[in-house]
């Protein structure tokens, strides 16, 4: 199930509230809104105006734009999940440990060319380097 644009919003806030140590009845005077039409914004069962979206980012002492940057870094997790993509983090290797076997490995010529690669003793076919893609934020800066 495509997780829709109301419910990121409500987490992103709701993480940033929590973060924060903030109780709803605090949020919800500051940006006087009621708590619980705050509540239901935070659990993805209303649609925040932008009116409201700013006024209790306002009340957080948070951006607007933090929190659509937080909400698209989440939409995007979430359609990389669902199209099964296969993420490997850094420092992990993908597929099974027995696809580690020595018969896989690297040839050992290969190894002692490069001082980098001679640091990590076991380089199978099944290891996969993956780049993620740069942050909006890094591309916004440069």
């Amino acid at each position: 199930m495509a997780l829709l644009l109301r419910e990121a919003l409500g987490d992103s806030l709701r993480r940033t509230r929590v973060s924060q140590s903030r109780t709803l009845r605090e949020v919800s005077s500051s940006a006087r809104v009621s708590l619980g039409y705050l509540s239901e914004v935070e659990r993805g069962r209303k649609e925040a105006s932008s009116e409201l979206l700013a006024a209790i980012c306002d009340a957080l002492d948070v951006p607007l734009s933090d929190v659509l940057f937080d909400v698209s870094e989440s939409l995007a997790d979430r359609t990389l999940q669902h199209a099964g993509a296969d993420v490997v983090m850094p420092g992990t290797y993908a597929g099974s440990d027995a696809a580690h076997s020595e018969s896989e490995t690297v040839d050992a010529a290969l190894l002692t060319q490069d001082p980098l690669l001679a640091q990590d003793s076991l380089i199978t076919q099944e290891t996969r380097v993956v780049i993620p893609a740069p942050a909006a934020r890094a591309l916004a800066a440069a």
